[in-house]
């Protein structure tokens, strides 16, 4: 459920070419979602593009310092780039 206060992020973490797959994206996304509390963070969805090793990883926290930790604990796989985004209406 949405957080009151919270801002979104919206991450992507670039792979390589191949190098992707999406239960293996899954399985990160489940490390993520058992440490996600700690940081005070909530993942609302994740999408996978295997054949450019895309991953795109959509949040909510109070900052982009505190998504990233959660990664680093998770899996330590971190985003080449971590947006601010706001949702449309």
């Amino acid at each position: 459920a949405p957080r009151a206060n919270k801002q979104y992020f919206l991450e992507l973490q670039e792979m390589g070419a191949g190098k992707v797959t999406a239960p293996a994206v899954a399985d990160a996304h489940n490390k993520d979602l058992a440490v996600q509390s700690k940081y005070g963070v909530h993942f609302v969805n994740y999408w996978v593009d295997e054949k450019n090793g895309l991953v795109m990883c959509l949040s909510q926290a109070g900052d982009s310092a505190s998504v990233t930790n959660t990664h680093k604990e998770a899996h330590g796989l971190l985003p080449a780039y971590t947006l601010k985004v706001k949702q449309g209406e």
